[in-house]
């Protein structure tokens, strides 16, 4: 027999499993559809930018001297050259207004910088030194401002890709 008790868990589990699977779908639809935007890394302290497996990332357009200005959450507007490398516009609390050839970056604030959601690359142990060459954080970001960081990039603009043992 069914009790109150295990219906109300059931549900809670089916409601689970739905929103995962939404929020795989969504992240699936930016990697598909979502347009590549490079954005130059900033300088990170030297003991921190290599922690064992992964890469802690931090980039320019995330260093701010007005953090304290800035809503808690928000966007940042930004446009791309000839080579999809995204230069800071302006940063805006909503989507609009966005003006032609501009894109939106969703943005956290944190201590110290604003966060975009992708501060952090993982790769294969003992790929560190392949991945020191990394100029640019390569991101699929679509129309709504959501990103998904895709890989690292050298200074030509090439992917970085793991060397194969």
């Amino acid at each position: 027999m069914w009790t109150k008790r295990t219906i109300i868990i059931l549900l809670n589990l089916v409601l689970l499993l739905v929103m995962f699977n939404f929020s795989v779908a969504e992240k699936e639809e930016v990697l598909e559809n979502g347009e590549l935007v490079l954005l130059k890394l900033a300088p990170v302290d030297p003991r921190s930018l290599m922690q064992g497996d992964y890469m802690r990332l931090s980039y320019a357009i995330s260093q701010t001297e007005e953090l304290d200005k800035l809503p808690a959450r928000g966007y940042a507007v930004v446009k791309l050259d000839e080579q999809q490398v995204a230069h800071l516009v302006r940063y805006q609390e909503d989507k609009a207004p966005l003006h032609p050839q501009e894109h939106l970056l969703k943005y956290t604030k944190g201590e110290w910088s604003i966060n975009l959601g992708a501060e952090s690359y993982f790769f294969e142990e003992g790929q560190a030194k392949t991945f020191e060459a990394a100029e640019y954080g390569g991101l699929k970001v679509d129309e709504k401002g959501n990103s998904i960081l895709i890989g690292l990039y050298d200074a030509q603009r090439q992917l970085i890709l793991p060397e194969r043992k």
